[in-house]
């Protein structure tokens, strides 16, 4: 199977996180977190209630709407970082240097599976296990710096050191800045998850998406 393919496989499986009920009145748990503490922030609120057409938000308990309410959010950071990866492939901006020996940045081709195919399958392989060390990481230091984001903590805040505020962007901001900041985080990220999923659509099957020059 094709690299490309499995990339978009991938992609579909991204949770439909932070689906609430517009109407919920949930218990407390046992371990103090009720669904509308875990939806008030980020606060996806559209057109006066949550989108939930699905009700996705009754499956499961507080802990699970947790789990999927950080997921969302990462998820939607992968998918503004992909958006932004192909538009820069596509504009033919390119690093100096090699991706790999004997495999320059500047030969990458301009469309977006077919620079992803031209990465060799170590490269590949490096990104994946990267990933998989920040997830790891991440669920360690969750445990012992901060409180889990299952447990009332900040959704889609990463805890490994260094990664989640490089630059200290944050630091000085007050509560209220920061809590507008994740609610359009969270909306800018399922935006990006569309535009990805348009991206491949158009790249994959021609003519799919109105408009879409060839990506």
């Amino acid at each position: 199977m094709k690299t490309s393919t499995l990339l978009a496989l991938a992609s579909a499986i991204v949770p439909a996180a932070a689906f609430a009920p517009s109407k919920s009145g949930s218990a407390k748990s046992s371990l103090d977190i009720s669904k509308d503490e875990i939806l008030k922030s980020p606060d996806t609120t559209e057109f006066g209630k949550i989108w939930d057409p699905l009700g996705l938000a009754q499956i499961g308990s507080e802990e699970t709407l947790a789990w999927y309410r950080h997921s969302e959010v990462k998820h939607g950071r992968i998918a503004m970082a992909a958006f932004v990866g192909w538009w820069a492939v596509g504009a033919g901006l390119r690093f100096p240097g090699e991706l790999s020996y004997g495999l320059d940045f500047a030969s990458i081709p301009s469309k977006g599976l077919e620079a992803w195919d031209a990465v060799p399958g170590w490269g590949k392989a490096q990104l994946l296990l990267f990933a998989g060390l920040i997830e790891f990481h991440d669920e360690l230091f969750y445990s012992r710096r901060s409180t889990h984001y299952m447990r009332g903590g900040v959704p889609g805040k990463n805890m490994v050191p260094g990664l989640f505020d490089p630059f200290g962007l944050s630091k000085n901001k007050s509560a209220e800045a920061l809590a507008r900041g994740r609610d359009s985080e969270i909306k800018n990220g399922r935006l990006a998850m569309i535009g990805f999923m348009g991206l491949y659509a158009a790249a994959t099957i021609p003519g799919s998406v109105p408009l879409q020059p060839d990506c």
